[in-house]
């Protein structure tokens, strides 16, 4: 019998009884819980500067000349200021940054989580990888949202423009951080595909000659998946996603191709 980290025994297979696989599930969803609090405290205490990030995409979508009256305060709608209606808002607002910032803070000790979960049921070179995975899917997370971040100015053109001239734009913040956040969380989620591609390859659930099969309908899925979840649907934000997944898509494949022939040539000797 071994112990693992979280004081629950397995057998000398590496299984455990059903019992203590959901002891040791809420130990990591706590453990989960726990570091999106202490990230949602930080983000709460940085929160100016957040904000001030957040805001910058809005900001250089206004022309200069809406800015210069902005700061001369002879322009209240014109510049990148956004707009309160709600005396509540503010507080929902900061809330809303804190709470999502210490999500995207505990990313690494979520996904670290996730692996020590999974890892009894992985061959013994494949559970030495925990911490690359770890650093990797931090990685693409944070490439993803910074990919959405640098997108969102060319969106936000794209939507202003729709609409025609006649339209001012003014920004309440709710709506605005509602719409940054959720592009940034879902450049980031897509981000995470290949380590999910992987995941089920190494669990067994898929094969990569799957992938190979299904390529045709990735193709379609992927750009049917990236209109769903970005919240914008303008051309140029489906294209700066698809494509990325779709490499993923690829690579993930190559990654289940290099894994079956070394398994293979293991197996030989």
């Amino acid at each position: 019998m071994s112990t693992s980290d979280t004081g629950t025994s397995r057998t000398g297979d590496g299984t455990m009884p059903l019992m203590e696989h959901l002891v040791e599930l809420r130990a990591r969803l706590i453990k989960c819980i726990l570091a999106v609090l202490v990230g949602a405290v930080v983000c709460w205490v940085f929160y100016p500067w957040i904000l001030d990030a957040l805001v910058q995409p809005y900001c250089d979508v206004v022309p200069d000349e809406a800015l210069a009256e902005e700061e001369a305060r002879q322009n209240l709608f014109g510049g990148c200021e956004l707009l309160v209606l709600d005396p509540l808002e503010p507080f929902s607002v900061r809330l809303t940054v804190a709470g999502y910032g210490g999500l995207a803070l505990a990313i690494p000790v979520v996904l670290w989580q996730v692996w020590r979960f999974v890892q009894p049921g992985l061959y013994p070179r494949e559970r030495r990888h925990a911490a690359a995975f770890t650093v990797l899917g931090a990685l693409l997370f944070a490439l993803g949202a910074a990919l959405a971040y640098w997108s969102i100015p060319r969106a936000l053109s794209f939507l202003a423009d729709i609409g025609g001239e006649d339209l001012v734009t003014g920004f309440s913040p709710a709506k605005y951080l509602s719409f940054v956040v959720k592009m940034m969380a879902a450049f980031g989620i897509g981000f995470e595909f290949p380590i999910l591609l992987v995941f089920l390859q190494m669990a067994g659930i898929i094969h990569y000659r799957q992938l190979i099969r299904a390529r045709r309908y990735a193709i379609v899925g992927i750009v049917a998946l990236v209109a769903v979840i970005t919240p914008s649907g303008d051309p140029f934000t489906l294209m700066v996603l698809s494509v990325p997944m779709y490499v993923f898509y690829e690579l993930a494949i190559a990654f289940g191709w290099t894994r079956a022939r070394r398994q293979r040539r293991d197996a030989a000797d």
